[in-house]
C-alpha cells in the first residue's frame, strides 16, 4: 500500500508493505485514498515489518515510554496500541515510522477486543499525526462536524451517542455535503475533516461497539466553512425544538462536546508528549479559545431532538431563513 490522502487538512502519505495494517489502514481511509501525486507530503506515515525496537542509546528519556533528541521523538506503545513510534521533523514535513511491537497485553487486546485495536491503529497512524502536525499550523481539535444544508452551513456538535451521525446521514442522503462525521479541525473560520468511516445502526460494514458498523461517508469533501453553530440535545420530548444560544453557553457546549469525545481520550497526552519531546506546537491544543471564537463569531443555536433524530433534521432544514446564497466549499 502506498497511497494518500488529505487528513485535518493535511497530505498525509502512508507506506505499509505490511499486507494484515495495509487492509486495516484501507478501510481506516473510508474510500479517500488517492495515488500519490509526487508531490511533497506533510505527513509521511511509514509502517515497518520490523520488530525490533527503535534505538534510542543516548536519547533523553522524558516520559516513561518516551525518548527525545535532535527535534524526534520515540514513543513505546503508543496510545497503547502496541505500536512504537519514531516521529521525525525536518524540511516542513512530519515523518512517522512505526513498528509493530506489543506486549501480551496489548496483543491479547488486539485479538479480543479486535474492534477496539482498529480503532487504536487508525488513531495512531492515520489520524494524531495528521491531527498534531494540524495544530502545529494553527488548527485546533473539535468534536464537531460541518454540513451543507441547502444554502447554509451549520456546525454540527454534541457529545456522542445524541444523534448527529444520524443527522448526518440523512443529510448527505439527501444530496447534501460534509467533511467528517466525528472530527474536524479549524482555525476559527474553515474546518478539514478527518477522514474515518462512519460507525451507524445497520449497513453490512465492520461491527463496531453499541452495535454500530462502519460505512463510508457519502457526500464528503475536505474542507467547508460553517456560517452558523448549531448544539445538539437530547430530551425524551415528542418534537425537536430550535433556540438561540448566548455566545458563552454555545462555547461551554462546543468545548465541553470536545472533551467528551472518546475519540480524543488518547490524543490529548500524545500531543503533549510530542509538544514536549519535539518542542512544537501546544502542549494543550486551544480548545476552548477556538470554541469562544467561533462562538463569537457565529449565530448559535440549540437543537433539542425528540425520541426520532429525523424529526430533529426537519427542524434543522428550519433554520435556512436569511441564509448566503453560496456555499464556501474548498478543495
Amino acid at each position: 500500500m502506498r497511497a494518500m490522502l488529505v487528513q485535518a487538512g493535511e497530505r498525509l502519505l502512508v507506506d505499509c508493505r505490511w499486507a494484515p495494517f495495509a487492509r486495516l489502514l484501507t478501510e481506516g481511509g473510508a474510500r479517500a485514498w488517492r495515488p500519490p501525486d509526487g508531490l511533497p507530503a506533510d505527513v509521511h506515515v511509514e509502517v515497518q515489518r520490523q520488530r525490533t525496537p527503535f534505538d534510542v542509546r543516548g536519547w533523553e528519556p522524558f516520559t516513561r515510554c518516551g525518548h527525545a533528541r535532535n527535534g524526534a521523538v520515540v514513543l513505546s506503545n503508543a496510545c497503547g496500541s502496541g505500536f512504537d513510534l519514531r516521529l521525525t521533523v525536518g524540511e516542513g514535513q512530519l515523518r512517522v515510522e512505526a513498528r509493530w511491537r506489543p506486549q501480551v497485553r496489548e496483543r491479547l487486546a488486539a485479538t479480543l477486543l479486535r474492534s477496539r485495536f482498529h480503532l487504536l491503529a487508525r488513531a495512531v497512524l492515520l489520524q494524531y499525526p495528521a491531527l498534531w502536525w494540524a495544530g502545529c499550523r494553527g488548527r485546533v481539535p473539535l468534536h464537531a462536524s460541518p454540513v451543507t444544508v441547502g444554502p447554509i452551513v451549520p456546525l454540527l456538535a454534541g457529545p456522542g451517542g445524541i444523534g448527529r451521525s444520524t443527522l448526518l446521514l440523512g443529510a448527505v442522503a439527501a444530496g447534501e455535503r460534509t467533511c467528517s462525521d466525528n472530527l474536524c479541525v479549524t482555525d476559527g473560520r474553515t474546518c478539514h475533516g478527518l477522514v474515518e468511516p462512519m460507525r451507524v445502526q445497520g449497513g453490512n460494514g465492520r461491527r463496531m461497539a453499541y452495535g454500530r458498523t462502519e460505512r463510508p461517508l457519502p457526500g464528503r469533501v475536505d474542507a467547508l466553512c460553517p456560517d452558523r453553530l448549531v448544539l445538539l440535545r437530547r430530551t425524551a420530548s415528542a418534537g425537536p425544538v430550535v433556540r438561540s444560544l448566548t455566545p458563552e453557553r454555545a462555547a461551554r457546549a462546543l468545548a465541553g462536546a470536545t472533551y467528551l469525545a472518546g475519540e480524543l481520550r488518547r490524543y490529548w497526552p500524545f500531543a503533549a508528549s510530542l509538544a514536549l519531546g519535539i518542542g512544537l506546537g501546544p502542549a494543550h491544543p486551544p480548545v476552548a479559545e477556538a470554541a469562544r471564537e467561533i462562538a463569537r463569531r457565529l449565530p448559535a443555536h440549540e437543537l433539542i431532538l425528540g425520541d426520532s433524530p429525523g424529526e430533529g433534521l426537519a427542524a434543522l432544514y428550519g433554520l435556512a431563513t436569511e441564509a448566503p446564497e453560496t456555499v464556501e466549499t474548498l478543495p
